[in-house]
């Protein structure tokens, strides 16, 4: 045999090389690409709002492809909580790796319905009070997540409306009876309304069709601001709401972003977006093995102060400097 016609050694070992690569990378592609099914227990249908948009978003950073490794399997209440154990038992039973839960109502519903598949809270007011884990920094069980300081933000809420409108004496809170968490954040906003020499007058809605007899309330009870309690029926019905609080030029202060952009004065709370970012991260955390009772419950670290000067200017309405100094956001 000539020379010239022998294949050289290193010829011959690159092309074994990159059949061995061949090889190996049909046999990943045999392999069925795993794909982990989040529970998603909600009020409403969230579209893409903030929190999901960026839920979403920071899934994909750590690597899940929503459709290809990654299923959200949404469950909405429609507004009626007491739909929620029924839905939580559902997604249960389908199964799904981890429950994401938005609301207490459908975070008791979900610890009801499972012991055992990890749920994650987001949005959570009072975890402990509500019993759904031992402490914050040892949750215990199978329950872990976020909390949004609901019951100490309420305090806040109305410093602000008290330094907006020095001279107010009675503030109308508008609650949800049918929510399992809003007595307690009603018996807070009452202490801290003594604390400002503030009287509180208590005004219920269970539903959309009571907001209008709600505010008629109010200003037969000569109530010179209002204070929405944080819930998701309220979030669902925000325009409505800041609709009638102008038609009533009654100034409003809600908990979060939305609301504002709605129309509604001013909003402060915890930032929801960052919730969701933070969400996520415990959501890969339990995919990738972690227990949830292994996991602190978190509480928010970045808070939104929001105002609405266009509201303000039709209210008549002028942000002392104080408040206007603190604002994250100012929309004009």
């Amino acid at each position: 045999m000539r020379e010239d016609s022998i294949m050289p050694r290193s010829a011959i070992g690159l092309l074994l090389a990159l059949a061995l690569l061949a090889a190996s990378l049909a046999t990943e592609a045999q392999q069925p690409t795993h794909v982990h099914r989040i529970g998603m227990l909600l009020i409403a249908h969230p579209g893409r709002d903030l929190f999901m948009g960026v839920f979403l978003e920071e899934m994909r950073a750590l690597g899940y492809v929503e459709g290809h490794t990654l299923v959200l399997e949404y469950r909405y209440a429609e507004g009626q909580y007491e739909r929620f154990p029924a839905l939580a038992a559902e997604l249960v039973r389908l199964p799904v790796d981890v429950l994401m839960v938005g609301s207490t109502p459908a975070a008791l519903a979900a610890q009801h319905a499972t012991t055992t598949l990890p749920i994650v809270m987001a949005g959570v007011s009072d975890p402990v009070g509500s019993g759904l884990v031992a402490s914050l920094a040892r949750p215990g069980g199978n329950v872990t997540g976020l909390s949004v300081l609901s019951p100490e933000l309420i305090g806040k809420q109305l410093e602000f409306l008290k330094d907006l409108l020095p001279t107010v004496s009675r503030v109308a809170i508008l609650w949800n009876p049918t929510n399992p968490n809003q007595a307690l954040l009603v018996q807070e906003a009452d202490r801290a309304a003594q604390a400002l020499g503030v009287q509180l007058y208590r005004v219920e809605a269970r539903g959309p069709d009571a907001f209008d007899s709600a505010f008629a309330a109010m200003i037969r009870a000569h109530a010179g601001a209002l204070l929405a309690v944080p819930d998701a029926l309220f979030f669902q019905h925000r325009s409505r709401l800041a609709e009638l609080a102008a038609m009533h030029r009654l100034p409003m202060m809600f908990n979060s972003r939305p609301f504002v952009e709605a129309g509604g004065l001013l909003c402060y709370g915890p930032s929801f977006p960052d919730i969701g970012r933070r969400a996520a991260v415990y959501v890969d955390k339990i995919l990738k093995g972690t227990k949830p009772g292994e996991l602190p419950v978190e509480q928010p670290t970045k808070f939104e102060l929001i105002i609405n000067l266009k509201t303000a200017q039709a209210l008549g309405l002028t942000f002392p400097p104080a408040i206007l100094l603190q604002a994250t956001e100012v929309i004009r």
